[in-house]
């Protein structure tokens, strides 16, 4: 069944939906992979005085081997055997069917416009720190920043491809400088202090690495991301072989730096300490590495390459992000004003000016109050895409591949579920503002799934007879029951949260100036999550005997 979807979904060629072909060098992908995933530290900046800086360096060098390469892997190995466009979508739709194919691009989709917005914000924050700007004044840049990268991504991917090389060599080069400038004026051990204040419980560490595992695991996260304009190129093999290239590349850019950066201001008073690290105007960070040490010069280069980073990555996301909706707008389960292609540049410009205009609002908030939503979504469709490599690679002849991870079943197995546990554990630890944001982010999934599949009819408005529609509910046979199992998820979720957070926050003491995000009162938090766990579990009931009744048990 679901090979015939696959087939099925993928029946219109990229010709025949109007998107143009492109050749595509593999250093130009790497590029464009580096840029999706990293595009510098930047980010990295805010992890350090919440966690502390050992425990920042730890999770740095530990979050590639248990989250960043395995996804990378897996990224490399499911679009060496299906390079299409949708990429991570396609996937698991053919693995898991359409509902589940949904969810996961649905999730991710949003994760993405969400993610763009902080690059954004990013590049307005990095223009702050080297001129003085009001809230208005900050807006027309990100505005300009906004409207400038759509233009470009409306001229198509060869152009994307074209303007990422450009400022991703700016990027690298400027870091490769800032690890040379720090490990130069080394001044001591800058694993130390490990946490960001002592620690007086067991707890607390758990508090610690809550703190930036979020920032972490984004900075880790979008290798997948390439895969959905997959259909565009040439040889789209070339993606693969650029994600595994990049991922030593995008450690060396992250570790290097913070470490050099680090240790170069253990004896520079202060003012140069850990817990005034942050990416805000005022705060201490990479380019005050370069002020410092080399000269004001040097310091407003890298200010602007701070800038030109997060142009990069923006760039490159406005691309892959309007894939994701282009894709499920063509398989009917989107608004299909999305899969329209403009036929000069054989781009779906309608997707893209979408990305722009949820930009152009989002980029008002702050940069903590974003990242909120973003992970938890993020999170969940990454788990959805494991699930799916380690049925593919059951269902899929070995021929297909391109390329396999090597060590067979038992590896794979390993690189999924530990990377599974890890996403399992950061619903938790994040705190509870993350935790009742992404449980609404996450629902958002089935709530648009029953109303987009019975307005625009999924995969039966392709094949009514391979993939028929149940009369009595509009949806196809047995996703009833689908929608009471992710409703079941979500409740078991919300008990383990009921339980684990109020014990998990409760000793939780703030400085003064501590930004609480979201949320200021703990307590209307954890109401907030009960009240939710009850509706998500009497949802379940409901479902479940709505299944058994217009559709029987599954």
């Amino acid at each position: 069944m679901a090979k015939e979807i696959q087939k099925a979904s993928n029946a219109m060629n990229t010709a025949e939906r109007g998107l143009r072909k492109h050749r595509m060098s593999t250093l130009t992908v790497v590029f464009m992979v580096f840029s999706l995933v990293a595009a510098g530290c930047y980010g990295i900046e805010d992890m350090i005085p919440e966690s502390g800086p050992g425990l920042t360096l730890i999770m740095l060098i530990v979050l590639p081997f248990v989250w960043g390469l395995p996804f990378g892997l897996v990224a490399a190995e499911l679009g060496s055997a299906r390079p299409q466009e949708g990429g991570y979508y396609k996937w698991v739709q053919e693995a898991l069917g359409e509902f589940w194919g949904f969810q996961a691009g649905w999730w991710r989709t949003v994760s993405i416009y969400i993610d763009n917005t902080l690059y954004v914000i990013l590049a307005g924050n990095y223009l702050g720190s080297m001129l003085e700007m009001g809230k208005t004044e900050s807006y027309i840049f990100k505005a300009a920043m906004i409207l400038i990268f759509m233009w470009i991504n409306l001229r198509g991917v060869k152009d994307v491809g074209l303007i990422t090389n450009i400022l991703a060599g700016f990027v690298i080069l400027a870091f490769a400088m800032i690890a040379v400038v720090g490990f130069v004026n080394w001044g001591g051990n800058p694993f130390s202090p490990v946490t960001a204040y002592p620690i007086e419980a067991g707890s607390d560490w758990i508090f610690y690495i809550g703190s930036g595992i979020a920032i972490g695991m984004w900075m880790y996260s979008g290798y997948e991301s390439m895969s959905t304009i997959a259909g565009e190129l040439e040889d789209p093999q070339v993606i693969p072989k650029a994600t595994l290239i990049t991922v030593p590349l995008i450690m060396a850019t992250y570790i290097l730096p913070t470490m050099a950066g680090l240790s170069a201001f253990k004896t520079e008073g202060e003012e140069f300490g850990f817990l005034n690290w942050g990416s805000e105007a005022t705060d201490v960070g990479y380019a005050s590495v370069a002020t410092h040490f080399v000269g004001p010069a040097f310091g407003v280069f890298f200010g602007i390459v701070a800038i030109i980073a997060q142009c990069s990555i923006y760039n490159t996301y406005i691309a892959s992000g309007s894939r994701g909706f282009f894709a499920l707008a063509d398989d009917n389960l989107a608004p299909k004003i999305l899969v329209r292609v403009d036929k000069k540049h054989g781009v779906p410009y309608v997707s893209v000016i979408s990305v722009a205009i949820v930009n152009l609002v989002l980029c008002i908030l702050p940069f903590k109050t974003v990242v909120v939503v973003d992970v938890f979504l993020l999170v969940s469709s990454y788990i959805m895409v494991y699930i799916s490599a380690l049925i593919l690679r059951k269902r899929i002849p070995g021929g297909e591949y391109k390329f396999r991870i090597p060590g067979g079943y038992g590896v794979l197995a390993v690189l999924c579920v530990v990377p599974i546990c890890v996403a399992f554990l950061s619903f938790f630890i994040n705190g509870s503002d993350y935790f009742i944001g992404g449980m609404i982010g996450v629902i958002s999934g089935p709530i648009l799934y029953f109303v987009w599949k019975k307005r625009y009819g999924g995969l039966a408005a392709k094949d009514a007879s391979r993939y028929p529609v149940n009369p009595k509910t509009g949806l196809a046979e047995g996703d009833l029951n689908r929608i009471a199992v992710i409703l079941g998820v979500l409740t078991v979720i919300g008990v383990i949260g009921c339980l684990f957070l109020p014990w998990y926050e409760a000793d939780w003491s703030f400085p003064d100036d501590y930004d609480m995000t979201l949320f200021a009162d703990q307590s209307a938090m954890f109401f907030g999550i009960r009240v939710a766990t009850i509706a998500a579990g009497a949802l379940t009931v409901v479902f479940t005997v709505l299944g058994r009744m217009k559709e029987g048990a599954k």
